[in-house]
């Protein structure tokens, strides 16, 4: 079966061939044909999930599939949430983000967050959401090489290491986006 993935984020769809690799070739939208921006004007993670999956579908025809991902840190009501990627302002990277974020957490003891992953799988047409939680905390400071984004600050729980500093392998078991992607694989296979 043939998907494309509705990302421009080279880190998630390596991720996401990794975890689909068994039977799911992942295209890009490069690969589809597409090469329209798409404005991410949902208020949650799944209504911008869908508004990227329609939105490719409607241009190519193929089926397809989006995700979006929300950090959610509890001392700060939830975000920075569907902001993740822009937390900083629209012309920011991670590394500020991650900058803001440390600053907002200076001196405050409960660092308790999760990451969230909604999907939006549409097969001919019809859209199926699955979601992918994983709980951990921010730490106070970058660890790890590895990964993207919020990585090198987030520790998930019963783990000593941040997202950063595990491996591939070890991150797409425990992650949100690889326990969206397992639904949507087990979905799949019935």
């Amino acid at each position: 079966m043939k998907l494309v993935f509705a990302t421009n984020n080279a880190h998630k769809l390596t991720e996401a061939r990794q975890i689909l690799s068994d039977g799911v070739d992942v295209i890009s939208l490069y690969d589809a044909g597409f090469d329209s921006d798409i404005e991410e004007t949902g208020l949650t993670l799944e209504e911008n999930a869908s508004l990227k999956a329609r939105t490719v579908f409607e241009a190519t025809g193929l089926n397809c599939f989006a995700d979006d991902t929300g950090l959610e840190v509890d001392a700060l009501d939830g975000r920075p949430g569907v902001f993740s990627a822009r937390y900083a302002g629209s012309g920011h990277n991670f590394s500020a983000n991650v900058d803001k974020l440390l600053d907002e957490l200076t001196n405050v003891e409960n660092r308790k967050a999760r990451f969230r992953t909604a999907i939006s799988l549409i097969l001919d047409g019809k859209e199926y959401l699955f979601e992918g939680i994983v709980n951990g905390e921010i730490m106070h400071e970058r660890a790890g090489a590895g990964g993207f984004g919020y990585d090198p600050v987030f520790r998930p729980e019963q783990y000593q290491l941040s997202f950063a500093e595990l491996s591939a392998e070890e991150k797409n078991t425990i992650s949100h986006r690889g326990k969206a992607l397992q639904k949507m694989v087990e979905f799949l296979r019935t």
